[in-house]
Order: structure tokens, then sequence, then C-alpha cells
């Protein structure tokens, strides 16, 4: 799925999802839940009104993509 992410600087410095858009749907990040990393990607799991996303950016592009949709 094609998204688009605003993120903002963690206290680190490095960036960190804030808003996330599917299409022309905005959904806001209440809290990021947890995050790791691969040996090319950085991966946030957050939490919205919808439920929980795992999103993964790759370091040397730059792009997000939707990596799994958590629903209760």
């Amino acid at each position: 799925m094609d998204i688009r992410v605003e993120y903002q600087a963690s206290a680190s410095g490095e960036p960190e999802p804030g808003i996330v858009w599917f299409g022309n749907r905005r959904v806001e990040v209440r809290s990021i839940v947890d995050r790791w990393y691969g040996s090319h990607h950085r991966w946030w799991k957050i939490e919205t009104d919808d439920g929980l996303y795992v999103l993964r950016r790759d370091e040397a592009s730059g792009d997000w993509t939707l990596a799994a949709v958590t629903r209760e």
C-alpha cells in the first residue's frame, strides 16, 4: 500500500511517524508502541484511533510502507 508519513524528530533527532496518510485519509499517531531496526529498514508499531499499524522505513530511499495492520 502506498502511504505518506509526516514525521517529527524524536528526542535523539531520529524521524518518528506523527501522521500517516492512506490516500486522502489522515490518521494521527497516538503513540509509538514499539520500534526496532533491521539491516536496511526501521520499523514502528504505532497506535492510532483505528487500531495498531506497523510501518517500515527504507533507510536508503526514505520510503515508508505499511507492513502490517492489527485489528481487535
